[in-house]
């Protein structure tokens, strides 16, 4: 590979963004740029997700050079409560800006999905300006079945999306998705021939934990060695279905069981949230930390929660899989007991599937895991070999890096042999 070969990526979140697709959109561009691609990535200030520009950002452009890549940050609509249309009206101010920038002359082209408005007006853009330019969609979560599994539209919006989807996917040179079931259904719902797919798995963006002080850590968040801590990391959105939690936590009280449930991060229904569980004792919250702080807290919990919102079943795999994998404690899994999720727990052989919108399910569940120690090691063993073994990041970025290579290699190769006069 020429060292002159250059990569645009676009994509609405990067780092310093701390939780969702921003952590892998960023390592993905670190690890081309050490791999001797020039990258350039044109993103959005850092928004998410508190769904608020974060301070010292928001100027109508920005340009920095982070860790070998150029980083450009372009202005856009942020509301403040992201759903229906004005989430529509945010993605669309973000590809406004895309269409309006020059690209200069990349060797390949990635758009991050999600961002299913922003990723199709780029690709419209890519196919007037860049028809020849090799163009990888690379999908985090599937849009339309979102839209679906979480009740957010329905009827014809949902049917527009989904042609938005299906045009956007049929015309990437190369789909690359997170999961083999994402695959199957994109072969199945929009007709992307299997050969245009290429599967690479997430992994952990956490650096390697050093020792944690585990009392120490449960100490100062104020853990008792006798509660059993249920942590949830991440985004407290739509998505998490997490008014679930706050009644597991009240069944807990009533109970008087000595669990304790405690959700870390933002996002748009934390504020709703924390005024559901205003008055539960056993129910605690956490801002967004950094990532000593993250670790620590992952570690010194009995066990790591996924909640779903019921009906979500292949939408996603849930990013903070990997970093829960990661810390070695057991995953307690509240979702759709036949969907991605629940098959990914089960596969790495790592924690406990409930029903997803069962209270006293999950806490029945948090109750077992506390109270067996042993099998709770070992599922947080099991966890931690299946990320080291299946979700390794250098095995995702080598295998991204050379599918890029190949298709714009092959790319070459056409342009050379065609005939000149």
């Amino acid at each position: 590979m020429s060292s002159a070969h250059e990569v645009l990526v676009l994509g609405l979140n990067y780092p310093p963004e701390p939780t969702g697709i921003s952590p892998y959109t960023g390592s993905m561009a670190r690890g081309l740029a050490r791999r001797g691609f020039i990258t350039r990535v044109l993103t959005t200030h850092p928004h998410y997700p508190d769904w608020k520009v974060r301070p010292g950002y928001g100027e109508w452009s920005r340009s920095e050079h982070l860790d070998g890549v150029d980083v450009t940050r372009l202005k856009h609509y942020v509301p403040g409560t992201p759903r229906g249309l004005k989430r529509v009206a945010s993605e669309a101010s973000f590809g406004a800006r895309l269409a309006g920038r020059r690209w200069r002359h990349p060797d390949a082209i990635v758009a991050v999905s999600p961002a299913l408005i922003s990723s199709g007006m780029a690709a419209v853009r890519a196919k007037v300006t860049h028809r020849k330019t090799p163009l990888i969609v690379w999908v985090q979560d599937l849009y339309t079945l979102g839209l679906s599994e979480t009740g957010q539209a329905k009827g014809i919006v949902v049917k527009a999306m989904a042609a938005i989807e299906g045009w956007l996917l049929r015309n990437a040179d190369t789909v690359v998705v997170i999961h083999d079931r994402f695959a199957t259904r994109v072969v199945e719902d929009f007709g992307v021939p299997r050969a245009r797919i290429t599967v690479v798995r997430n992994w952990t963006h956490l650096p390697p934990a050093p020792h944690v002080d585990i009392a120490a850590t449960r100490e100062r968040f104020g853990w008792d060695a006798d509660t059993t801590v249920v942590l949830h990391a991440g985004n407290m959105g739509v998505k998490q279905g997490l008014d679930n939690v706050i009644g597991a936590a009240r069944l807990a009280e009533s109970r008087r069981e000595s669990v304790r449930f405690v959700l870390v991060g933002g996002g748009s229904q934390r504020r709703q949230l924390e005024e559901s569980g205003q008055d539960v004792t056993t129910l605690q919250f956490l801002p967004s930390l950094d990532d000593a702080d993250f670790a620590s807290v992952l570690a010194s919990a009995d066990c790591l929660l996924v909640n779903e919102l019921p009906g979500v079943s292949e939408m996603a795999v849930p990013s903070k899989l990997t970093s829960y994998f990661s810390a070695g404690r057991p995953v307690l899994a509240a979702t759709d007991v036949t969907g991605i999720t629940a098959e990914e727990v089960r596969t790495a052989d790592a924690g406990v599937v409930v029903p997803s919108g069962d209270p006293a399910a999950l806490l029945d569940a948090a109750i077992q895991l506390g109270a067996d120690p042993e099998r709770a090691r070992q599922l947080g063993l099991n966890g931690r070999e299946y990320r080291n073994t299946v979700l390794d990041e250098e095995s995702a970025i080598d295998k991204f890096t050379e599918m890029l290579t190949n298709l714009i290699t092959q790319g070459e190769a056409v342009t050379v042999s065609v005939p000149t006069r």
